[in-house]
C-alpha cells in the first residue's frame, strides 16, 4: 500500500465519520448509540476482524509458527465462533478493536522508514491512538457505551466532535497529496 493510499483511506474515514455526527440525524444516532450491543453490527465487524485476523494466521512464515497454521487456524476459528454463542454482549466493540488492530499494519508499514517525510506523522498519530483505544475498548467494550451516552447526553456535543473528526479527516486527505 502506497503512503498516499495510506494517508487518504483513514482521511476518508474520518470525514464520513465527522460528517455523520455533524449531520446530527435520528436515523444516525440511533444507529451510533446502538451498536455496541448490536447483533448485527457484532456480524459485520467481529466476523470481518475473525476472517481477516485467520487470513493473517494462515498465511504465517515458518518463523512465526507457520508449521503450526493449520493448528493455530483452527483454534482461532473455533474461537471465533464460539464468541458468538458465549460471550456476545458488546461483540461489534470487539469486532471493531479487531479490525482496528489488524488494520493498523498495512498503514503503519506504509509509513515505516518514510523519514524524509514529515508529513506521515498525521496519520501515524491517530492510528497509534486508535491502537491504544482498541485495547482498551477490547478489554473494557463497555467504555464505548458509557462514551457513546456521554457523547449525545447534550445535543452540542455530537456537533463538536464530528465537527473535529471531519477537520482532521480533510486535512489527512489533504497531507495524503503531498506525498
Amino acid at each position: 500500500m502506497s503512503l498516499t493510499l495510506a494517508t487518504l483511506l483513514p482521511g476518508l474515514l474520518l470525514i464520513a465519520l465527522g460528517a455523520a455526527l455533524l449531520a446530527n440525524n435520528s436515523g444516525v444516532n440511533s444507529v451510533v448509540k446502538g451498536f455496541p450491543r448490536s447483533t448485527g453490527a457484532a456480524y459485520v465487524f467481529f466476523g470481518g476482524g475473525a476472517a481477516w485476523f485467520l487470513y493473517r494466521v494462515w498465511h504465517l512464515s515458518p518463523a512465526d509458527f507457520g508449521d503450526y497454521r493449520g493448528i493455530l487456524f483452527i483454534v482461532f476459528a473455533a474461537i471465533a465462533v464460539l464468541s458468538f454463542y458465549c460471550v456476545p454482549d458488546f461483540l461489534a466493540v470487539r469486532g471493531l478493536c479487531v479490525l482496528v488492530l489488524v488494520g493498523a499494519t498495512p498503514l503503519l508499514d506504509a509509513a515505516y522508514m518514510e523519514y524524509d517525510r514529515p508529513q506521515r506523522l498525521f496519520m501515524v498519530t491517530p492510528v497509534f491512538l486508535a491502537l491504544a483505544a482498541a485495547i482498551w475498548l477490547g478489554a473494557q467494550p463497555w467504555r464505548l457505551r458509557d462514551f457513546i451516552e456521554w457523547l449525545f447526553r447534550t445535543n452540542g456535543r455530537p456537533r463538536l466532535v464530528g465537527g473535529a473528526l471531519l477537520a482532521y479527516g480533510l486535512l489527512l486527505a489533504a497531507v495524503a497529496f503531498t506525498y
